[in-house]
C-alpha cells in the first residue's frame, strides 16, 4: 500500500491527532504542515521526519500534491482554510465546530458539493465508547422511543481551557455555548434520530467577569498554564484581555421529530464530566461517568427513588485520547480519503450543531427569545446523504 500524503494546518494542541495519521510505510504520512509560530515550524522534523514540508502560509500547499489535509487551526479560521483546499481538490478533515456560524457551514457544505471534494468533520464524540453504548441501546429498543434527552455538562477546567487564550473572544468562537457546545449538540441530535428546528438560551458571563488578572499570552499554550491547582475559579489569574463569552448557558431545543431536548454549560465545576438522561416511552437511561469506569444504567419499572437500576452497561474505554475515540476517528478519515463511502460523523450534522448553538447563542443574548433554526439546502443535503458521490 502506497502512503497517502497529509498535511496539516495548525501544530497546536489538537495536532496529536495528525501523530496518529503519521505511519510512514503503513498507509499514511505527513508529508507537509504549516503554521504561524516559528517554534512550532521548528519542531516538525522532530515530530514527522526530515522529508516534512513546512510553511506559515497555508496556501503554499493547496497545490502541493496533497491526498487529504487537516484543519486544526482556531475555530474562526475553520471556513477560509477549508474553503481554500475544498476548491483545489483536496480532501479535508475540519476540526469541530466546523465554522463559528450557520452561513460559514453552509458555505463549506456548498463548496465541497459543487467541487465534488471529500468534506470529514471531526466530532470525536460519535466514537466515545460511553456515547456508542447509549446509541446502541436506544436502538436496541431498551427505551422505547425517545422523547426527551437532558445533558448537563460539567467543564472543571474550564478557567484553563477557555478564558486564558482566544476561545474568551466571542470574535473567534461567537461563544462558547456554540464552541465547546458543538460535541454534546451533536450527540444530543444522534441519539435521538433529529435536528433543531428551534432554540431559546438563557446565561451569562457571571464569575470570569469578575477577575481582573488579565495579560496576554501569546506564544503559550494551555499546556504552559493547565493545572489543577487553579481553584477555586475566582483565584483564577491572568485571563486572556478580551472575556467576552458566557460561563454558563442553558439552552432548550424542538427537534424535527418531535423530541425535546435541554443542554446545560457551566465552566466552573469542581468536576469535569457530562451526564446525559434519555427519556423514551418505555423507559430512561442515563450514563454516570463519561471514561473508563463508566456506565449506563437503564431503569424499566415504576419505583420511587432508586439507585439500582434495571439494567447496567460497563463501558471499557481502550486506549487513545478521547476515551479511545481519537484514534478510531483518524482511522476512519484516511479510510474516507482511500476509499470515500460512509461516515459516522456527517458534516450536515455537524452543520446542524453548530446552527443550533448559533441560533441559542443569539438568543441568549436576545433576552431569551425563541429563533427557529433552518434546515440545511435539500440539495446539499441529498448530496451528502449519497455518500458525497
Amino acid at each position: 500500500m502506497d502512503d497517502i500524503r497529509l498535511g496539516v494546518i495548525g501544530l497546536g494542541n489538537r495536532s496529536d491527532l495528525v501523530e496518529l495519521a503519521h505511519r510512514p510505510g503503513s498507509g499514511s504520512v505527513v508529508a507537509a504542515v504549516c503554521d504561524r509560530d516559528p517554534r512550532s515550524l521548528a519542531s516538525a522534523e522532530e515530530r514527522f521526519g526530515t522529508q516534512v514540508r513546512t510553511t506559515p502560509d497555508h496556501h503554499e500547499l493547496l497545490d502541493a500534491g496533497l491526498d487529504g489535509v487537516f484543519v486544526l487551526t482556531p475555530d474562526h479560521t475553520h471556513e477560509q482554510i477549508g474553503l481554500d483546499f475544498l476548491a483545489a481538490g483536496v480532501p479535508v478533515f475540519l476540526d469541530k465546530p466546523m465554522a463559528i456560524t450557520t452561513e460559514g457551514c453552509d458555505r463549506l457544505l456548498a463548496a465541497a458539493s459543487k467541487h465534488q471534494t471529500p468534506l470529514y468533520v471531526g466530532h470525536n464524540m460519535r466514537h466515545m465508547p460511553v456515547v456508542v453504548a447509549m446509541r446502541k441501546l436506544i436502538a436496541d429498543g431498551a427505551i422505547g422511543e425517545v422523547k426527551a434527552i437532558w445533558c448537563r455538562h460539567f467543564v472543571g477546567h474550564g478557567g484553563d481551557f477557555y478564558f486564558k487564550d482566544w476561545h474568551a473572544d466571542r470574535r473567534n468562537t461567537t461563544g462558547l455555548l456554540l464552541q465547546k457546545g458543538a460535541h454534546d449538540i451533536d450527540v444530543i441530535h444522534w441519539l435521538a434520530n433529529g435536528y433543531t428546528r428551534r432554540v431559546n438560551a438563557m446565561g451569562g458571563l457571571t464569575v470570569y467577569g469578575g477577575i481582573d488578572s488579565r495579560r496576554d499570552r501569546s506564544g503559550e499554550r494551555m499546556t504552559d498554564w493547565l493545572s489543577t491547582e487553579n481553584w477555586p475559579p475566582l483565584s483564577q489569574t491572568g485571563l486572556n484581555p478580551v472575556v467576552d463569552v458566557e460561563d454558563l448557558s442553558m439552552m432548550q431545543m424542538q427537534l424535527d421529530n418531535g423530541v425535546f431536548a435541554s443542554y446545560q454549560q457551566c465552566h466552573y465545576t469542581p468536576d469535569y464530566w457530562r451526564n446525559y438522561t434519555v427519556i423514551g416511552t418505555e423507559g430512561r437511561l442515563e450514563n454516570f461517568g463519561d471514561s473508563e469506569g463508566s456506565e449506563v444504567r437503564v431503569w424499566n419499572h415504576r419505583s420511587e427513588y432508586r439507585a439500582e437500576a434495571d439494567l447496567v452497561v460497563r463501558v471499557h474505554t481502550p486506549a487513545g485520547t478521547h476515551g479511545g475515540a481519537d484514534p478510531v476517528l483518524v482511522t476512519e478519515f484516511l479510510r474516507f480519503v482511500r476509499e470515500g463511502g460512509a461516515t459516522v460523523t456527517s458534516p450536515v450534522a455537524a452543520r446542524e450543531a453548530v446552527a443550533a448553538g448559533h441560533a441559542a447563542t443569539t438568543s441568549l443574548r436576545d433576552g431569551g427569545r425563541v429563533i427557529d433554526v433552518a434546515p440545511v439546502d435539500p440539495e446539499v443535503a441529498a448530496y451528502f446523504a449519497d455518500g458525497q458521490k
